[in-house]
């Protein structure tokens, strides 16, 4: 105990002592690599003569020098780097697997065969190990060993197919985000399931392979296209309207402003805050079925009124009526938030080439902090050495042998059993986070309120053959697979006992509600601290838990303006788009997951428990690298390119003809009675334009480009104006025309195939049906059918990555409204079916 007056002893970080290999370039890895580096793992980095493609991006302040590229200096701080050559790369990668904790890599299976990088040979020469692999299709499957880019996987997942939101441009393709978007996320899941596993493994000895696919990855975030699909038979796309009105990007006197109302009571406080304009009270948007209705007139008004204001003063005035505004800013504009500052989301390092350069921060806040100070990218030395420190952990157990590596006794078949999860959140964030703790093995109890059920089992998504219910809603039934329902009414002073009561029987708390909200409960950290010392409770919010700014209201759509991805994304020439998908919901709900798995594995080191802070707005920063670095080492920020890239050429999305034949049917079992024809047209999708076929086709390098130029026409490989990299950038849009006037003869899967063979990273524009019917997401189980008890077996987007040894696929359906009440309080709190039946009578649950 110390003494009094004095400090506590300092907390050891979260990752103290695990060892990490990282064998990969770009993104996907390398970011994984540095969250747990930033935990306190120690991270050693291997890179090929040349160097990770990250240092030859940019950007540069001067010149091309790649010690000092903005991509690479932001995704490996905290590392150290070892040179090796094909020849050495063996042995040297054994000799530091033979010491880590952790593999992880993102180089394509032929890749690493030529080091002689086996990951299954390590893993039977050291059963404690976790490998990982982070790649476009995963191991295994049709697509396994397809060329991709993140403009592949993009397009392959169904996420630019979304993108950008609700357009009216029929002819311009759908569009990929700015930057290494999936790269990022995917990168998350992959550090989540790398810390769950490796703590498993201490625990147990035995480790596993994490087989993390990008593409199911995005398949699995986007909001409600994919389940539109599944259980209503539309096919949506970015072209359309909103349901919601109004939703958009509008024009103010001084910039760009977002707003959104989701419920009718803020439109309502809109139309007050607008001073009760005369065009609002005729009638033509007194409900969100007439605003749809009446979209263009609502725009035109509207636009006109926006159109006076100024957006920092409409912004803040707004936001204080409970009115969610957002500004569209710049990189240049985000750097000059006060709200960021405050709360340390921008870092100062100090780099021997680039200089002091301002970095993003930690994706979330904790206290107390499992975050170490970074340090500078490492240079690219090929004489240098580097090795793992000594041990400061415990060894692991003695049976952790290779003759036990095939011995089921001692394995957990998910790393995350027997971690009870109380979930308190709901609509998308919060659900989202938990839902993946659920996938590691957690137990996860949903609490919900029968007299105010959640926003996810209201929205009208339901099947057109089934009576809707509480329970036939799409949008919950995807994102709370695998949980339990116990319902109480939070509004009952008895209920919120009950609550502390499961808290105390619980690991992790998970909460997304307003900020204040959980303090006016009566169900702070700090109360819920009192009643179980080292329980970890993680916050989701727009703005965070502190901050001038925290008692702003921040749904998932303001944060691509909010972050600049939205001024950094758009056509060439065109105006700042919104994302296709209300992309801050699953930024913060996997960063939330992956703080929750560190916060448990912290845990186990100093045993204390932790507040995590997740913002939506700074979650989806940290994936804004690229356009940061440009603005704080240049001053400037990339211009909108569409599906272009700054250095490859041909790198673009290429309208096709027509699929030959029709796409398979939906992959949907009907074992029970209930009808699950889709066909019915509903109102949840207002897209009445025909989206077209598109392919997306990368060349990453000159054999590349020539493998696709003989496709096209035997003369075009040799054609001057395009046979190095920097003259295909200064002639793209002609090379551009060509290439789109040789796929529009072709169908877009015979063109995948061939460039396939033929070595280029091409692959189709998925829309919802494509993936519904998609033959690799089948194969890896990432289509899951569960059966359901009220829609029966419809299908919903599972596990984005595959264990070798441990459970796959979702562990449960979602659960119908209370469903699991009387057992909860029944095994978690011991109560009898008397104490039951009284908690009932009182109005505390269900």
């Amino acid at each position: 105990m110390a003494a009094e007056g004095s400090s506590p002893p300092p907390v050891l970080p979260a990752l103290a002592g695990v060892r990490v290999l990282e064998i990969g370039e770009l993104v996907s890895a390398p970011y994984a690599g540095r969250l747990l580096a930033g935990l306190g793992a120690d991270v050693i980095k291997i890179e090929p003569p040349e160097g990770d493609r990250a240092r030859a991006r940019g950007p540069f302040v001067n010149g091309t020098d790649p010690e000092a590229s903005g991509l690479f200096l932001a995704l490996n701080t905290n590392k150290r780097s070892v040179v090796v050559d094909q020849a050495s790369a063996p042995a040297r990668i054994a000799a530091l697997a033979a010491e880590a904790d952790i593999v992880i890599t993102n180089l394509p299976a032929a890749h690493r065969r030529g080091l002689g990088l086996d990951l299954d040979r390590l893993r039977s020469a050291h059963p404690a190990l976790v490998t990982c692999s982070v790649t476009p299709f995963g191991e295994t499957g049709p697509y396994a060993e397809y060329q991709a880019e993140e403009l592949t996987v993009a397009h392959a997942g169904g996420w630019a197919y979304q993108c950008p939101g609700a357009s009216p441009e029929i002819e311009e393709p759908p569009l990929k985000v700015f930057g290494h978007q999936t790269d990022f996320h995917a990168g998350t899941a992959a550090a989540m399931a790398c810390i769950a596993s490796v703590t498993a493994a201490r625990a147990t000895g035995f480790g596993d392979h994490i087989d993390m696919c990008a593409m199911a990855h995005t398949a699995g975030m986007l909001e409600a296209a994919f389940i539109a699909a599944s259980y209503m038979g539309e096919n949506p796309s970015r072209l359309g309207s909103r349901l919601l009105n109004p939703w958009g990007i509008y024009e103010c006197a001084d910039g760009l402003m977002f707003l959104v109302t989701v419920e009718q009571d803020q439109w309502e406080r809109l139309v007050a805050f607008m001073g009760h304009p005369e065009w609002t009270t005729t009638g033509l948007f007194d409900t969100v079925e007439l605003r749809l209705e009446n979209e263009d007139l609502l725009t035109f008004y509207l636009g006109e009124w926006l159109a006076e204001q100024r957006v920092d003063d409409l912004w803040r005035a707004g936001q204080q009526e409970r009115i969610c505004f957002a500004p569209v800013l710049t990189m240049a504009d985000l750097a000059r938030q006060d709200h960021l500052r405050a709360r340390e989301f921008f870092v100062g390092v100090d780099h021997p080439a680039a200089g002091p350069v301002t970095h993003l921060g930690a994706p979330y806040r904790a206290s107390p902090s499992p975050w170490v100070p970074p340090t500078p990218a490492p240079a690219l030395d090929p004489n240098g050495t580097a090795s793992f420190a000594a041990r400061t952990q415990p060894p692991l157990p003695a049976a952790s042998t290779p003759e036990d590596a095939n011995t089921p006794s001692g394995r957990q078949s998910r790393p995350l059993e027997g971690i009870r999860v109380l979930d308190l959140s709901w609509v998308w964030a919060g659900p989202y986070g938990a839902m993946h703790l659920a996938h590691l093995g957690a137990e996860v109890i949903k609490v919900e309120s029968a007299e105010r059920p959640g926003l996810g089992r209201r929205l009208p998504l339901h099947p057109p053959d089934v009576e809707p219910t509480l329970n036939t809603s799409a949008y919950f039934n995807q994102w709370e697979q695998g949980k339990q329902s116990c319902l109480l009414d939070l509004s009952h002073p008895q209920a919120v006992e009950v609550v502390k009561q499961l808290a105390a029987q619980s690991d992790v708390v998970i909460e997304n509600f307003a900020t204040g909200v959980m303090d006016r409960l009566g169900l702070s950290y700090a109360e819920l601290r009192a009643v179980k010392p080292d329980l970890i409770v993680a916050s989701i919010s727009g703005y965070g838990d502190t901050g001038p700014l925290a008692s702003f209201m921040g749904y998932g759509p303001t944060t691509g303006p909010l972050t600049g991805l939205s001024s950094l994304t758009g056509y060439h020439d065109g105006p700042p788009r919104e994302l296709g998908v209300s992309i801050g919901d699953p930024a913060a709900g996997i960063t939330a997951a992956f703080a929750v798995c560190a916060a448990l594995a912290g845990r186990d080191i100093h045993g204390q428990g932790c507040h995590i802070d997740v913002a939506l707005w700074e979650a989806t920063a940290s994936f804004a690298v690229e356009g940061w670095m440009a603005h704080a080492m240049t001053g400037d920020q990339p211009a909108r390119m569409g599906n272009r890239d700054p250095l490859m050429a041909p790198h673009n999305c290429y309208r096709t003809a027509e699929d030959p034949s029709p796409p398979p049917a939906p992959a949907t079992d009907t074992d029970t009675d209930t009808d699950t024809d889709t066909d019915t047209d509903t109102d949840t999708d207002t897209d009445t334009d025909d989206p077209g076929q598109w392919i997306s086709i990368a060349c990453t390098d000159d054999a590349a480009w020539v493998a696709l130029a003989r496709l096209i026409d035997d003369g075009l490989a040799t054609d001057p104006r395009f046979v190095t990299a920097t003259d295909r950038k200064a002639n793209e849009d002609e090379l551009d025309r060509i290439v789109g006037a040789w796929t529009a003869r072709h169908d877009r899967w015979s063109l995948t195939r061939q460039l396939q063979a033929a070595g280029v990273a091409a692959f189709p524009s998925m829309s919802p049906m494509d993936l519904l019917a998609d033959p690799h997401l089948d194969v890896r189980g990432v289509l899951e059918r569960q059966h359901h008890a009220e829609v029966g077996r419809r299908v919903h987007t599972g596990m984005s990555w595959r264990m070798a040894d441990g459970a796959n696929g979702v562990t449960g359906p979602a659960p119908l409204i209370g469903e699991h009440t009387e057992h909860v309080l029944s095994t978690v709190l011991g109560l009898d079916g008397d104490a039951i039946a009284q908690l009932v009578a009182d109005g505390v649950c269900r």
